[in-house]
């Protein structure tokens, strides 16, 4: 069977899969939309919040960018993984003791304020539809490529499909089909990461494959990609970092607080009939994440490995990287990079006319590469291949079967659709719960509210989408604003509700405007103005990454230190939360009897 029917199958089973388990799963009240009925056992849960987590960005770019960024991608790793148990041990099961649906019903309750809970709004919203963009982006790309469509047909499938299960199934539907989901991307992750560990190394787990030693060599394979990227003008792959020591931290806070601060994360924990259940479905979900995670740094390594391997015949000969036959014939290039081609994602330009590819850093500070590459008669390096297409050009790269690579389109298109469900469950209940119920209609009927949720939802949909057709600059960059704004808003003031018993409104309203304004002030000075091109003011700040060697993506642990600071001077300067306030408090924290799940 070819390529393109087998990837149909395989993705159209999938979606049958999905629609199928949202049917049977649909949601019939407000607690079964919102929180599932509050009945989801912890392993599901686990699962369910795993694929929540899982987003295109974990699946398509993370083992993209540490193919690109070497050693400095562990800060992906540590940042994506840390804040799972922050998460569980800070926030987990005292948000679920409290009891309320939404990460800005707990705010406006703990604050006794709406104010405070339309400024979380405000946030959770910002946070959402940025990182939503993303996932359309990348449902865009999957689609383009293994449904041979456009870019932007496929956003408009993806838009429908989401729109399907998460608007009928609610929370209900989303958790059981997010497990489908996870079983879906996991495979797609693993199985080729095997047969490509088994095909390099020899050894079918590829956590061990990473270090161990190329078939029939006695040279480990990081210690010969090493070699391969340095001897073309790369920079050292087992020792680069992401900027400075200072900035590494701040990325890897960022990414830590901004999970443990991201709202359709957060929700999944109200899910669970019990408190213990909140902290062991933490548990659960770091173990299902982790087989993923520990996975992606294998399958950067090699993928880099394998296409300068396919780009170069010399990587696996052993001769002269520079000489003229080691480079590949354009014509006798592999079909991969064809079929890749026509998505604008991979580009070739023969710069020195002499009809083969040369793939290599023309702009290193190496003078022997550069020596070697003038001497050889290279113009510039004549290959741009996007860091999103790593992951699904693996296993054609690496010449698998066709069925790995059509599971590998699902698997793709899974995490991207499963992250936008889980987004666009929190921008629903965000509207319909905190804003149209608490602030602007509190006598709103039950059946008014899942409306008011379903349109809330069907609107983020268009928006995510219309976004998504022309997105405000790349994926990653979007991702990091979304994290950088959870982490700098939304963090501090749950941190605070839960473990400052005098902490006011004032302060916490303060703090929350404070850590966004600044993270957005940053970003917007680096990327424009909602990252419209020809909009950025990067010398009102001193230049690029003008504060402390800090970059956007980083900005958000400044935000949260600000955001901190803020609340606690505000705190100081105004009367404290008052005494049944600073009782809820305390009570949050006793382990013992913790009722319901409760609606408004």
């Amino acid at each position: 069977m070819d390529l393109q029917t087998t990837t149909y199958l395989f993705v159209g089973a999938s979606f049958a899969l999905y629609l199928g388990i949202a049917y049977w799963a649909r949601a019939g009240s407000v607690s079964e939309f919102y929180v599932a009925g509050g009945g989801v056992h912890p392993i599901t849960n686990g699962m369910a919040t795993a694929a929540d987590w899982m987003s295109a960005a974990s699946f398509i770019s993370m083992a993209g960018l540490i193919s690109n960024m070497g050693y400095g991608g562990a800060v992906f790793l540590m940042g994506w993984t840390g804040g799972y148990v922050l998460l569980a041990m800070l926030l987990a099961p005292y948000l679920r003791k409290f009891g309320k649906f939404t990460v800005p019903q707990f705010i406006g309750d703990r604050f006794y304020s709406k104010t405070a809970s339309t400024v979380a709004v405000v946030c959770l919203l910002t946070a959402s539809t940025t990182y939503i963009i993303g996932q359309m982006t990348g449902v865009g790309v999957a689609f383009s490529r293994f449904l041979n469509v456009s870019s932007d047909t496929g956003i408009y499938i993806g838009q429908a499909i989401v729109f399907f299960y998460a608007v009928f199934g609610g929370m209900k539907g989303i958790t059981y089909t997010q497990v489908a989901q996870y079983c879906v991307l996991i495979f797609a992750y693993i199985i080729p990461a095997i047969f490509i560990s088994l095909n390099l190394t020899g050894n079918f787990l590829p956590q061990l494959g990473l270090g161990s030693d190329l078939v029939g060599t006695d040279t480990s394979l990081l210690v010969k990609l090493d070699q391969v990227v340095t001897d073309l003008g790369f920079s050292q792959y087992t020792t680069t970092s992401a900027g400075s020591m200072l900035n590494m931290f701040f990325y890897t806070v960022s990414l830590m607080i901004g999970t443990a601060g991201l709202p359709h994360v957060i929700v999944r924990f109200f899910t669970v009939p019990k408190v213990a259940d909140a902290r062991a479905s933490a548990g659960w979900a770091l173990v299902f994440i982790a087989l993923l995670y520990t996975t992606a740094p294998a399958v950067g390594a090699m993928a880099k490995l394998n296409l300068h391997s396919t780009v170069n015949t010399a990587v696996t000969s052993g001769g002269d990287l520079y000489a003229a036959e080691s480079s590949i014939k354009n014509e006798d290039r592999p079909d991969w990079m064809k079929r890749w081609e026509k998505t604008g994602l991979l580009k070739w330009e023969d710069k020195n006319a002499d009809g083969r590819i040369q793939y290599y850093n023309d702009a290193t500070k190496n003078e022997v590469a550069k020596g070697k590459a003038a001497t050889a008669g290279w113009k510039g390096n004549e290959l741009t291949v996007n860091a999103d297409i790593i992951v699904l050009a693996n296993p054609e790269i690496a010449l698998l079967p066709n069925w790995v690579i059509a599971l590998v389109a699902a698997g793709g298109i899974a995490a991207a659709l499963s992250t936008a469900a889980g987004l666009l469950m929190a921008i629903s209940s965000a509207v319909s719960h905190d804003l149209v119920k608490n602030v602007f209609n509190p006598n709103i009927s039950e059946k008014g509210e899942l409306l008011a949720g379903k349109i809330a939802m069907a609107v983020a949909i268009v928006l995510a989408g219309w976004l998504g057709l022309n997105p405000p600059g790349f994926a990653a960059g979007t991702v990091a604003l979304a994290f950088g704004i959870a982490a700098s808003s939304l963090f501090p003031a749950i941190m605070m509700g839960i473990f400052s018993r005098t902490m006011s409104d004032k302060g916490a309203i303060a703090g929350m405007l404070a850590g966004l304004f600044t993270t957005l002030f940053y970003v917007f000075a680096h990327k424009g103005l909602f990252f419209v091109k020809g909009t950025d003011f990067v010398d009102m700040v001193g230049g690029v990454n003008g504060w402390f060697g800090i970059t956007p993506e980083a900005i958000g642990t400044l935000g949260a230190i600000v955001n901190f600071t803020v609340a606690f001077l505000v705190n100081k300067l105004t009367a404290p939360a008052p005494k049944h306030i600073q009782e809820l408090v305390e009570s949050i924290r006793v382990p013992k009897g913790a009722g319901a799940a409760t609606g408004h």
